[in-house]
């Protein structure tokens, strides 16, 4: 009973967060939201985006052909997002907030401009460039509320941001349940233009953190990539880098093809296409819902039981739910429910990725805090890309999605050996 009143009267004393914090956050928060919401705009209307620019573009748009077109796409969107790295020295020289207004500014406009294209190369170039904002917006509202946020407080706030990226997701299924479906993919790409407001709320309201002044103030010269890539920091580095990359793969595997299976799956089963398109945008919301559950589940896990253990549990749960959804009810006679239920499974251990808002920066000094975390992050995007080409070709010539993306399951596993090689920072504070 008296370690019951301990831990309530620990809880009551938590430190209040002031008005700059608060809105540092809401400010990092809308910035991740909107950036979910951009990113996955592109899956909602990869299709209907296709069908239309590629015979503008001199190509049949066949199943086959948009499927190839489309992992091509991606994977080009994925290697912007790789570029991305540059934000984290710029952040570590110039400050948090100036540079993620950048970021916002960056994948907001160029997804804007992606309703004026006209052929699917104009397309392409867009979302290459708007990834390369959308990357870095990850990094640098982590690194802020990390920073920002006292330290009995700053765990939860990674998985508090974390959902953010999720609730994009759900607002990106809303449009397209709406406007999507009466008005088109042109009418989508416009709406990501609106985290442009954002940007200057950011820039206008948002302080820079404490933590990163003082670093600022006390260091003359710093090399920061060089410095994550030394003797000090080599290790963690890459095994942040492998372990991200796994994270990275297997999620987007799941996440970009989803809609397209439940089209399917809903046309199979004798659904109009509208109708297709509005299960797609609600099993989209479904995934986000259960992802967002997963994000807000894994901070108090990973104080409890640790962040090796936990990413363990998340990954085991990522394989089994890719293989469950891809692998086995994609292929059932009546298998949309199947399939959409173990989404839901698949959604909750998606929020693996809030483990490494929380974790990363425990492993950095604040001089080189932004330039690892988008280093590392950046790295599996660009391993990401060829996974996606590879896995647009395996589409083609299998002739089927379910199996490929199934297969993603096995990085999960390469996963859990790699675990053990990264530090457990359980129960440290944050380093200066």
């Amino acid at each position: 009973m008296s370690s019951l009143i301990d831990r309530t009267s620990v809880a009551r004393r938590r430190t209040p967060l002031n008005r700059s914090q608060i809105a540092g956050f809401w400010g990092a928060w809308a910035g991740w939201t909107l950036d979910g919401m951009d990113s996955f705009i592109y899956a909602l209307v990869l299709t209907p985006a296709l069908t239309e620019l590629l015979p503008r573009s001199g190509y049949a748009a066949t199943p086959a052909n948009v499927g190839l077109a489309g992992s091509i796409l991606f994977a080009l969107f994925l290697v912007g997002w790789g570029l991305s790295f540059i934000w984290g020295p710029l952040a570590d020289r110039f400050g948090r907030t100036k540079v993620l207004a950048g970021t916002i500014f960056t994948f907001a406009i160029f997804t804007g401009l992606a309703a004026t294209s006209h052929n699917v190369w104009e397309l392409a170039i867009y979302r290459f460039i708007a990834g390369v904002g959308i990357g870095g917006e990850w990094a640098l509202a982590g690194t802020y509320v990390a920073e920002s946020w006292p330290e009995d407080r700053r765990k939860m706030g990674a998985g508090y941001l974390q959902t953010g990226y999720y609730a994009g997701f759900f607002l990106a299924a809303a449009l397209n349940y709406t406007i999507g479906v009466h008005f088109g993919w042109r009418a989508m790409f416009l709406t990501g233009a609106v985290p442009v407001v954002v940007a200057i709320l950011v820039l206008l309201r948002v302080k820079e953190s404490e933590k990163w002044q003082k670093a600022e103030a006390r260091t003359v010269q710093t090399k920061p990539l060089r410095e994550i890539l030394g003797p000090t920091y080599r290790r963690r580095t890459w095994v942040a880098c492998i372990l991200l990359t796994i994270a990275i793969v297997g999620l987007w595997a799941g996440a970009v093809y989803e809609p397209s299976a439940v089209i399917q799956l809903a046309t199979k089963a004798g659904m109009a296409k509208n109708d297709a398109i509005r299960t797609a945008s609600l099993a989209t919301g479904l995934l986000s819902i259960a992802t967002i559950l997963g994000c807000l589940a894994l901070p108090p896990l990973a104080e409890r039981i640790g962040r090796k253990k936990t990413l363990a549990i998340y990954f085991i749960g990522m394989a089994v739910a890719i293989v469950g959804s891809f692998g086995w009810a994609f292929y059932l006679p009546n298998g949309l429910a199947p399939f959409i239920a173990w989404l839901c499974v698949l959604g909750f251990f998606g929020g693996n990725f809030a483990l490494f808002s929380l974790w990363l920066p425990e492993q950095f000094e604040t001089r080189v805090r932004a330039t690892a975390f988008a280093f590392c992050t950046s790295f599996g995007r660009f391993v990401g890309a060829g996974v996606n080409f590879l896995l647009g070709a395996a589409v083609l010539h299998m002739h089927t999605l379910g199996v490929p993306v199934a297969l993603t399951a096995l990085a999960f596993v390469v996963g859990l050996f790699v675990i053990p090689f990264a530090p457990e920072t359980k129960g440290e504070v944050l380093p200066q």
